[in-house]
């Protein structure tokens, strides 16, 4: 059976359906104030920021951190994976 992946925090969900019908803790307008995002690539060893390049080894942890690189300035929005 595959996972799902939330594009914002990381989170695994069995299902499409359960990871858009929760709210996630770290979407990008506040915690809470917006549904999880389906990360739409397949899972992977390990995962690439698309903003400075960082390796990790899962989304979760990525996400976790601030970005240098962030468009909107250094340490004000997170990393993010890229597809």
């Amino acid at each position: 059976m595959p996972n799902f992946y939330c594009e914002y925090c990381g989170l695994k969900f069995d299902s499409v359906w359960v990871l858009t019908a929760a709210n996630c803790v770290r979407h990008p307008l506040g915690p809470h104030r917006g549904r999880h995002k389906l990360y739409e690539s397949r899972e992977k060893g390990h995962y690439t920021c698309k903003y400075c390049g960082k390796l990790y080894s899962s989304i979760n942890s990525m996400t976790a951190s601030n970005c240098l690189r962030h468009p909107d300035g250094v340490h004000k929005g997170r990393c993010a994976p890229s597809l």
